[in-house]
């Protein structure tokens, strides 16, 4: 078995459901895939003292799993009082609409097809629900409407699907590129180097204590994956299914359609650069 502290980000082990800081509890959506790893990550975020509660990313449309995370902040004593998207995939956002029907809560992100209100997200935004404090972080790359939540008071940043909690995400193309996303990446790296952030809460997968590391990891597994594609189409793999077989023949076969988009996305990267 290999020590969880040993792997990237250092992945902390256990339940996956549950409090994971002071203000984050998590409640893990029934829809574990091999796309979505354990299942979507409902983010329920509040002051300790205060009673009500932000909620990010409802998950799916399933009503067991909307109403057991109203069902977790009643039982702490608080209630759901927005509700935040951090990107439009249906395993995060297809909930979104039952799930402020039950709360009454407004919907706020940044694609306005997805808020039910008259507010949205920006870079930059202050959330200050309950007193709590969220610091909306741009994001796009693994979709152009892709948001990341900085929680200063504990030192941590949810990441949606820009950081998972296991593996490597994708690059969504065409609405995800991955210049976009290296950008993005950099961005949570100086959130770590100058903001003091420690914790990644990802939308898959389990909680992440090296923020840092996590970052780097995937800043350099990128850039390795680049290589890769730039030296595959040098021996003649031209199509992007061509690469996918060259490049990921280590990984599942289920997953190669996934693999596909990013190496669009990489393809035109690189294409732009001037590099093929």
């Amino acid at each position: 078995m290999t020590d969880a502290a040993a792997l990237p980000g250092q992945p902390r082990g256990g339940v996956l459901s549950g409090p994971a800081t002071a203000r984050a509890v998590n409640v893990l959506a029934p829809n574990a895939s091999p796309m979505t790893l354990d299942g979507t990550n409902t983010w329920i975020v509040s002051e300790p003292d205060s009673e009500l509660a932000v909620v990010i990313d409802p998950g799916p449309l399933d009503e067991i799993h909307l109403q057991a995370v109203i069902a977790t902040a009643e039982k702490a004593g608080k209630r759901v009082a927005l509700t935040l998207l951090t990107h439009g995939h249906p395993d995060h956002a297809a909930g979104a609409v039952r799930f402020a029907e039950l709360t009454r809560t407004k919907v706020r992100a940044l694609d306005p097809a997805l808020r039910l209100g008259d507010e949205g997200l920006a870079a930059g935004d202050l959330i200050t629900t309950g007193g709590l404090e969220l610091r909306v972080v741009s994001t796009p790359g693994h979709t152009a409407d892709s948001l990341s939540f900085h929680l200063p008071a504990d030192r941590a940043v949810l990441t949606g699907d820009t950081i998972l909690g296991r593996g490597t995400t994708i690059v969504a193309h065409p609405d995800g590129r991955l210049g976009d996303y290296l950008d993005s990446l950099r961005r949570l790296r100086s959130l770590t180097v100058d903001d003091g952030v420690r914790t990644v809460l990802p939308g898959h997968g389990p909680v992440l204590d090296d923020a840092q590391g996590a970052v780097e990891f995937y800043l350099a597994h990128r850039a390795s994956r680049l290589a890769q594609v730039e030296t595959a189409v040098e021996a003649g793999h031209v199509t992007p299914a061509d690469v996918v077989a060259h490049v990921y023949s280590d990984v599942d076969r289920s997953l190669w359609p996934a693999a596909e988009l990013s190496v669009r996305a990489q393809l035109e990267y690189l294409r732009e650069h001037g590099l093929i």
